[in-house]
């Protein structure tokens, strides 16, 4: 009876430690998650106190409207793009350090600062730099003799979103760095000694030696980093606000635009539910691809 009671005292002081986690992962989590999956069924108005049951009302009118359709690919471009170029140039950093001998925390460091700074400031930074009328950049191009106007970059829907894209890799390149880095870290060296022995070139060693050890960390970093920019909205909202004409409105954006703007709260966690489903397929068949290389590694 003893043992029963001990036993019994363990599991309420067991459960006691994890239940503060379990508050907080059902209220940021759980709970957003399922409120907004019962209001996309409503007609949930952020202004009218009353509202009803629709079914898939919603999802129809979203589905039919080409601004949603208009608003996806812009998200599709905007992750493809961002995330190739996060990747080649963090993949290439990290092998560029992993090759120096001195200084590499002093490089690493410095190339990380990027990611330390929030959003916020970042967003500001580049809006200060790039102004048209009295931005840095702009204003050197002219004087250089390199354009003749002032480029608008953030407002012109030529440059408007490739500038997006160009921020988004610098701010996200030094995080692929940083993990493919300590990736290459943990690689045998004595492999390297022995492919060099065997007159392997550096490519051959790259792709039978190098990638194998590092393709699971690479391929996490691609799930998680798709996640991200694909759910990207303080960068894009805070540099232009889905603008010129919608040239740069993604998914969150547009989800916003139509609950905040519109105040339609119904229609928008529609939106979101929709952009959480394709979330999920996709890290579905990532997860897939890497169940395989975890196999084909065994």
């Amino acid at each position: 009876m003893n043992i029963k009671k001990f036993f019994h005292k363990q599991a309420i002081q067991g459960f006691s430690f994890i239940l503060p986690a379990v508050l907080v992962l059902i209220i940021l989590l759980v709970y957003p998650v399922v409120i907004s999956v019962f209001y996309s069924f409503t007609s949930k108005h952020l202004i009218k106190s009353n509202y009803s049951f629709v079914g898939f009302s919603n999802y129809v009118k979203i589905l039919s409207d080409p601004n949603f359709y208009h608003a996806f690919f812009v998200s599709l471009k905007w992750v493809v793009f961002s995330l190739l170029g996060q990747i080649l140039f963090g993949f290439t950093a990290a092998l560029a350090l992993n090759k120096i001998k001195f200084g590499q925390s002093v490089f690493r460091t410095l190339l990380i600062i990027a990611w330390a700074f929030p959003s916020i400031v970042i967003a500001l930074a580049w809006k200060w730099i790039l102004n048209g009328v009295s931005g840095f950049l702009p204003s050197f191009l002219v004087k250089i003799g390199i354009c003749s106007v002032t480029p608008e970059f953030l407002s012109d829907g030529r440059t408007v979103f490739w500038t997006l894209v160009f921020i988004n890799v610098w701010f996200g390149a030094p995080l692929i760095m940083v993990n493919v880095l300590s990736a290459l870290q943990t690689v045998p060296k004595d492999q390297y000694e022995a492919a060099q022995i065997d007159g392997a070139s550096s490519w051959q060693s790259f792709l039978y030696i190098t990638f194998p050890h590092i393709k699971m960390v690479v391929g996490l970093l691609v799930v998680l980093r798709t996640i991200w920019v694909f759910n990207n909205f303080d960068m894009i909202y805070l540099l232009t606000g889905g603008g010129p004409a919608k040239l740069t409105e993604t998914l969150p954006i547009y989800a916003y635009n139509v609950g905040w703007g519109l105040k339609q709260l119904g229609k928008s966690s529609a939106i979101t539910v929709l952009l959480m489903i394709f979330l999920l397929i996709v890290c579905a068949l990532y997860f897939k691809l890497l169940d395989k290389w975890e196999k084909e590694a065994k």
